[in-house]
């Protein structure tokens, strides 16, 4: 199959304010392709989670998210002056076009590794989506604000499991801190400025990704100490290279599940 040109990436003009735009279509890629790829691995707990409610609760978190990916998607093809839709971000992309932070893409573990990534990457969406919503792009402000109340959801729910994984058992305590320590590498990549240095400029995120680190730890650590856990030392390595569409082992598995029928069945409608 043929791929697609990329100018979202790759923008070719030597117009200053086109260059913005296209860079800031970048940036709500890169937010769209997180959504996407967290509401796939999320999907993958239907009738895989502790109990039904939960295989409930997960899917519609999941759906929550899909939902954001399909409005900022349509956004992006307007920004960089493509008009692509939505199928063509999520279905006719290879991996290096793709860029989500690694954190969303991890194999699923077990669900204290979940509910670990769960309260921090809904910590962050928390924070993030209330600067869009301020932003001076209007349609990318009216999807943050609606996302806000969903991924405030989010983070209730995530919150409410590490508190009674930690302080629960010996056993549960002892895994949802082991979930912690998992996470922890895959987060740094959440506040990297460069990625996002186009938006800032335009005035589509008004403070850079690193603005918002201190509020998002503060609700973790709240968190944590709620559950009688502690924040995990600094990681001796930290991952990086997803907003530059390098990606984790993982990333290529799912893609191929995620677009098997789309790239089966090319032109197909629904």
């Amino acid at each position: 199959m043929t791929t697609p040109t990329d100018p979202v990436t790759d923008p070719a003009t030597d117009d200053a304010g086109v260059a913005r735009e296209a860079g800031s279509a970048a940036y709500v890629l890169a937010l769209a392709d997180d959504a996407l790829v967290y509401a796939q691995r999320l999907g993958e707990w239907m009738t895989n989670a502790p109990q039904i409610e939960e295989d409930m609760a997960l899917g519609n978190i999941a759906l929550d998210l899909l939902g954001q990916a399909r409005a900022l998607y349509p956004h992006v093809g307007v920004l960089d002056g493509t008009g692509r839709g939505e199928d063509d971000y999520a279905m006719l992309r290879d991996e290096r076009a793709f860029r989500n932070v690694h954190l969303v893409e991890q194999e699923r573990g077990d669900f204290g590794q979940e509910m670990a990534r769960l309260l921090w990457f809904s910590a962050w969406q928390c924070e993030l989506h209330g600067r869009l919503a301020a932003g001076s792009d209007e349609v990318l402000a009216g999807v943050a604000g609606k996302s806000l109340k969903e991924v405030r959801y989010h983070l209730d729910h995530a919150r409410q499991w590490v508190v009674r994984l930690g302080d629960g058992t010996a056993e549960s305590h002892r895994r949802m801190q082991a979930a912690l320590e998992w996470a922890a590498p895959y987060v740094d990549e959440l506040f990297d400025d460069e990625p996002a240095a186009a938006a800032v400029a335009a005035g589509v995120l008004t403070a850079p990704p690193s603005s918002v680190r201190p509020s998002v730890e503060r609700a973790v650590e709240e968190v944590v100490a709620t559950a009688t856990l502690t924040m995990p030392e600094t990681p001796r390595w930290r991952s990086r290279g997803g907003r530059d569409g390098i990606h984790s082992r993982p990333m290529g598995s799912l893609l191929a599940e995620m677009q098997h029928i789309a790239r089966s069945h090319p032109g197909a409608t629904w």
